[in-house]
């Protein structure tokens, strides 16, 4: 059986003319009692991931300020706090709160929304924005997959500090905790999602609440708000500082995710629940472990679990499961959109989308991606085995992304906003010196595992770049071959074949071209529909296209028209849905009397192909697993008839 690609290229790939302005956000008008269900749920959703970095950052960050020997010092854990204060306030308050959610393309964020958003900049696909992002989504993906392994890590080791005797079972229980979370994928969101707010809002406060009994035992912990000490720190310790400064970042990891959930509850619920809830909630916490290791240098191995008194630790490692399955919620649903996202703007093969909720369209569920991610967790933590280990490998996964978005922001808001370069350059780089300085810091535990989130954006990145190249060269090679459309019309209305009632729809990728299935109705079957549409789906820069903007139309003849279906990228095109609205511009369109006709191509190598053989040896098994054409584009299977052919790559 040969491998088969996707039916044609029915994707024509625009830069958009509806793009988001890349200025304000989408925030319509909304009600005092409407903001505040945003802002409650945006805790639950948005800063699951941020919000239990408490579990595990300051820990790491003070070990590894200890060098060698695991001295901690007083100088080192003010070094620490300081540098986790200020990163807080440069990384997560001004580049993503103040900055980044103003960039918004018609109110959806992430890096590919970004993407777009630069194309729109740059007027064009520019070879340098599409690779950033293209790593940049490489590279959530790698945290996505290390997030809930960490997480969930972390907060079952809580057991070993009321007793070593759960010691062996921390594993096993992490095990059926994260099965039994990518299980219940399927059921979609929405029937657990009201418990995400009410419960992260507890692990909030109740960790606000822990940090700042101690930091009031303790207040000269405060000194630490001083940036000399994080300065000082860097400066005197050496190589020491650099790896310190890398698990520092951990408590930054999940900003990106204020980004990725701007289009679900808008920039000011986000804002707001930051500013006056989890930032303070978190700063509270840090300076509470940082006031207990003070006092008690020896802590240091728990100081988290051991701000709590003995009655309360068994609840609180129940809330920390809870709190860091909803933080593993957030990043598996972020890479179900990534993924569509990435599908819609030609850099994946075509997935089985699942739309679980009828009133949320962002609420999906994608079953390859699903299994997946549970493959790669599971061997994560079986390869890691405890939260300390995962930890050097989630920081530079992290710190790629943000460096990513660091640079694409620049070229939107020097082009599309217009600022002046020297302003712009005066705003944005020292946040990318920042980034940057992570970045490094980062790379120096490449031996300890931050191999892993390298290797896995290495892998994808192939991936991507071979979809996009193998698509096409593809399209090019099946161009040569193909017959105008123009002349073929011609040569029909002059000497026409048998006609037969009914409609026919021929999908194609470039409508200047006769599609292949047409030619081949011709050639076989020797006859003509009375009514024939030739239709492009063409995928915009933006994530969604109005619906007074989704077909365009264009009468060729008495039995030709062109038609162009426009969908934006966070959209799963529904081709009926859509030829409906056409409707409104004369066409009568009758699903009963209406047959699709789709080529369905199986690929070969070619020893003449543009890519190495390896290449397209990987292009054709992602062809062979693309989801069917009929079913992604939501086409009724009795109406559809599909024409193999044969191609080369």
């Amino acid at each position: 059986m040969q491998n088969s690609a996707p039916s044609e290229s029915l994707f024509a790939n625009g830069n958009g003319n509806e793009s988001g302005n890349g200025h304000q956000p989408t925030d319509a008008p909304m009600s005092s009692r409407a903001f505040w269900a945003l802002t409650f749920g945006s805790i639950g959703v948005v800063y699951g991931d941020i919000g239990t970095s408490p579990l595990y950052a300051l820990r790491e960050a003070i070990l590894a300020s200890g060098g060698e020997h695991g001295v901690v010092t007083q100088a080192a854990v003010f070094g620490v706090l300081s540098l986790i204060f200020w990163s807080l306030l440069i990384v997560v308050t001004l580049k993503y709160v103040l900055i980044l959610l103003r960039a918004d393309n018609n109110g959806e964020g992430g890096t590919l929304a970004l993407t777009a958003l630069a194309f729109t900049a740059m007027g064009k696909r520019t070879p340098f924005v599409l690779l950033l992002g293209i790593v940049g989504a490489s590279m959530f993906y790698g945290s996505t997959l290390i997030t809930p392994a960490l997480s969930v890590l972390s907060a079952v080791e809580g057991l070993n500090v009321a007793t070593h005797a759960f010691e062996h079972y921390v594993l096993p229980v992490t095990v059926v905790i994260l099965i039994a979370l990518f299980s219940v994928q399927s059921h979609g969101t929405a029937r657990v999602s009201a418990l995400f707010a009410p419960i992260t809002t507890v692990w909030f406060l109740v960790i606000a609440a822990a940090g700042a009994v101690e930091t009031a035992h303790y207040p000269r912990v405060l000194n630490a708000l001083n940036p000399y000490h994080a300065v000082n720190f860097l400066m005197t310790h050496g190589m020491v500082g650099l790896v310190t400064l890398g698990a520092v970042f951990l408590v930054v990891t999940g900003s990106e995710a204020l980004y990725n959930d701007l289009g679900h509850f808008g920039r000011k619920p986000i804002q707001t629940a930051w500013l006056y809830l989890v930032l303070p909630a978190l700063l509270l916490n840090y300076f509470g472990q940082g006031a207990l290791v003070l006092q008690h240098p020896e802590m240091v191995a728990n100081p988290f679990y051991l701000l709590f008194p003995d009655w309360a630790l068994y609840p609180m490692v129940a809330l920390a499961t809870m709190a860091t399955a909803i933080a593993s919620q957030a990043v598996i649903t972020g890479a179900y959109s990534i993924t569509r996202q990435a599908m819609q703007l030609g850099l994946l093969p075509r997935m089985e989308v699942r739309h679980t909720s009828e009133s949320q369209a962002g609420q999906i569920y994608m079953p390859r991606v699903n299994w997946l991610l549970l493959t790669g967790v599971l061997l994560l933590v079986f390869m890691f085995r405890s939260s300390s280990e995962l930890a050097s490998a989630y920081v530079l996964a992290v710190a790629a992304t943000a460096l990513v978005a660091g640079i694409l922001g620049f070229i939107v808001i020097w082009r599309l906003w217009h600022w002046k370069l020297v302003w712009t350059i005066v705003l944005m780089a020292p946040l990318l010196f920042v980034d940057t300085a992570f970045v490094m810091a980062a790379m120096l535990n490449l031996v300890e595992g931050a191999w892993l989130p390298v290797l896995v954006g290495a892998i994808l990145v192939l991936v991507m770049l071979t979809w996009r190249r193998g698509t096409r060269l593809l399209a090019q090679k099946t161009r040569r071959i193909e017959v105008p459309f123009d002349p073929l019309i011609e040569s029909l209305e002059t000497k026409p074949p048998h006609l037969v009632p009914g409609t026919a729809v021929f999908l194609t990728g470039d409508p200047e071209f006769a599609p292949t299935a047409l030619l081949h109705n011709l050639k076989h079957n020797k006859v003509l529909h009375e009514h024939n549409v030739i239709l492009t789906i063409k995928n915009e820069d933006i994530p969604r296209v109005s619906p007074a903007n989704r077909v365009q139309m264009e009468t060729i003849s008495d039995r030709f028209s062109r038609m162009t279906l426009h969908f934006g990228f966070v959209e799963r095109p529904n081709v009926p849905k859509a030829l409906a609205l056409a409707r409104k511009q004369g066409w009568q369109f009758d699903i009963m009397s209406t047959s699709f006709f789709l080529s369905r191509r199986s690929v070969r190598p070619d020893v003449r192909s543009g890519m190495p053989q390896w290449q397209d040896r990987l292009y054709i098994y992602l062809a062979h697993n693309a989801d069917d054409a009929s079913s992604y584009f939501q086409l009724p299977t009795d109406r559809v008839v599909e024409i193999g052919t044969q191609v080369t790559i």
